[in-house]
């Protein structure tokens, strides 16, 4: 599928916050941050805000020319032991940071940072796929692996690996068909749903045709 992709900037913030915010009102791991749903229309968009802000930041952001689509990325180190989750913060007090911005009295804020943290490979370096949004009335048209595709293309000629977790079956399959393999066993929200850390191993291009 052909898509016009290119490199979000400030400019775009809002705009990338309204698509992350759309795409994962109904995800089963925001229903379960936010487990009222008019509360979650409400403050939702807050945690999408500041995701948005630390990879502006501290990553990059591809959008699709079109505004339909845009997946966060970021580059970890193998020395980063920390992992890039939990707020993108260097430190053990990211999580209680991103929860104090977002949504003080949400305990839940705050966890999900430290567990997907705790699960996040270390030792070796790799790309994160942070999260990934398509608008809801254009989902199942082949965006996300339009998206994620050139990065992996390029993964695979640097010899990078790539991880992320994938917060719903639908997801997970989309992944597993680009070449991600569950790594350890899901990560169980406590009475709630389980996130799937996925892991993969950059790909061995032929290089006698060139």
């Amino acid at each position: 599928m052909g898509v016009a992709i290119r490199v979000a900037d400030d400019g775009d913030r809002e705009l990338v916050v309204r698509l992350l915010d759309e795409a994962f009102q109904d995800d089963p791991v925001s229903g379960w941050v936010f487990p009222d749903p008019a509360y979650r229309r409400a403050t939702h968009h807050r945690l999408m805000a500041a995701f948005t802000d630390i990879v502006l930041a501290e990553g990059r952001v591809d959008l699709a020319e079109d505004g339909s689509a845009c997946a966060l990325w970021l580059y970890v180190p193998a020395e980063d032991h920390d992992g890039a989750d939990g707020a993108g913060q260097e430190d053990e007090d990211g999580p209680a940071q991103l929860r104090g911005a977002v949504d003080p009295d949400n305990e839940r804020v705050e966890l999900i940072g430290r567990l997907t943290a705790d699960a996040h490979p270390s030792g070796r370096a790799h790309t994160y796929l942070w999260m990934i949004a398509v608008s809801p009335e254009r989902q199942g048209e082949g965006l996300g692996s339009a998206l994620m595709e050139p990065v992996l293309d390029r993964c695979d000629r640097e010899g990078l690996a790539a991880y992320l977790e994938a917060s719903n079956a639908r997801s997970r399959a989309l992944y597993e068909r680009l070449g991600f393999v569950v790594t350890g066993g899901p990560l169980a929200l406590p009475d709630g749903p389980s996130m799937w850390p996925m892991w993969r191993e950059p790909r061995t291009r032929q290089r006698d045709a060139s």
